[in-house]
């Protein structure tokens, strides 16, 4: 089995399965649990066993060496290596290594990243997958707000509160119309 092809079909179908959801004004911890439970759905709807919370091969940094990192969401598959997703809004380094120990040990390594601005590609055989989001200041200025609106139904920007009811007496291509005075024949 091509493990190299086979993630790169793999981050292309959770691309495809993402490009279809959307949410309006949710928090940092909203999107993430959002994404987590929508690439849970995916795996199972492959057919694959989903571990929330999985346990990761990378052990965590002194002084907790001896406990374990953990993966947002890990996949047993029946036909193939598992599947190891991290899901983050930020650039971690964290994450890559944790992802690169991933693929040592076998899985196929997927970086979900979310957020407003440009992703920065990991090394292979890391594979990224993007979630782009606008962002706003909630009605706590503290607390930003993230939405994901499919393109078509983007919300119309704000118009003009001028009155632009036609007047009798106006000429959309001529201009306003002068009274006529009696004996002006013209």
């Amino acid at each position: 089995m091509d493990v190299a092809g086979d993630g790169e079909l793999i981050a292309a179908s959770l691309a495809d399965r993402l490009a279809a959801l959307t949410f309006v004004d949710r928090t940092p911890e909203q999107v993430t649990a959002l994404l987590v439970e929508e690439v849970a759905a995916w795996a199972t709807g492959r057919g694959w066993r989903v571990y929330r919370r999985a346990a990761s091969v990378l052990p965590l940094p002194p002084p907790y060496q001896h406990r374990h990192s953990f993966l947002d969401v890990a996949c047993a598959r029946p036909d193939g290596p598992p599947v190891a997703v991290e899901i983050d809004k930020t650039d971690r380094r964290r994450s890559v290594e944790k992802l690169l120990a991933e693929a040592g040990a076998g899985r196929i390594p997927i970086w979900l990243r979310w957020g407003s601005r440009g992703f920065e590609t990991p090394p292979l055989p890391v594979r990224l997958v993007t979630c782009p989001v606008t962002s706003r200041r909630g009605p706590d200025p503290k607390v930003r707000l993230y939405s994901r609106l499919p393109v078509s139904d983007r919300p119309a920007p704000a118009h003009a509160t001028t009155d632009l009811r036609v007047d009798e007496q106006t000429d959309l291509f001529a201009g306003p119309t002068a009274p006529s005075r009696a004996g002006d024949e013209g």
